[in-house]
């Protein structure tokens, strides 16, 4: 599993963005090996994240050479005052279990009483 964060902070978002990136959202959700999306705000609300998550390395290709991708990558400094970007290779994930994620959870996870629910093994 690969993940593609997107790190930016945002200036003067007009019509012309709000319209592009449904329409790179949708691009990205119609990419097969598309597995989800998340989205992260500072606390002081100025950096934005957004987290794109691949089956692999492959699908995040075909989603960057899609033309609505490649039309928002050129109008970037219209809209962000700047940004940054992460590729990952997802190697683990786990957590308690107590709500769902896009990512396998590859550990047993603990009930309130404390027993073991086995996940299956990513």
């Amino acid at each position: 599993m690969i993940s593609a964060s997107f790190i930016f902070t945002e200036t003067d978002l007009d019509d012309e963005f709000f319209k592009l990136d449904a329409m790179i959202a949708e691009a990205a959700e119609e990419t097969p090996g598309f597995l989800g999306k998340e989205n992260w705000v500072s606390p002081d609300g100025v950096t934005k994240n957004s987290i794109y998550y691949w089956q692999d390395q492959a699908a995040l290709r075909v989603f960057s050479a899609h033309p609505r991708h490649l039309e928002a990558k050129k109008k970037y400094d219209q809209w962000y005052g700047g940004f940054h970007v992460v590729i990952s290779e997802v190697i683990k994930s786990y957590g308690d279990g107590a709500f769902d994620h896009l990512t396998p959870n590859s550990r047993p996870v603990r009930t309130a009483k404390n027993t073991r629910v086995d996940q299956p093994e990513t």
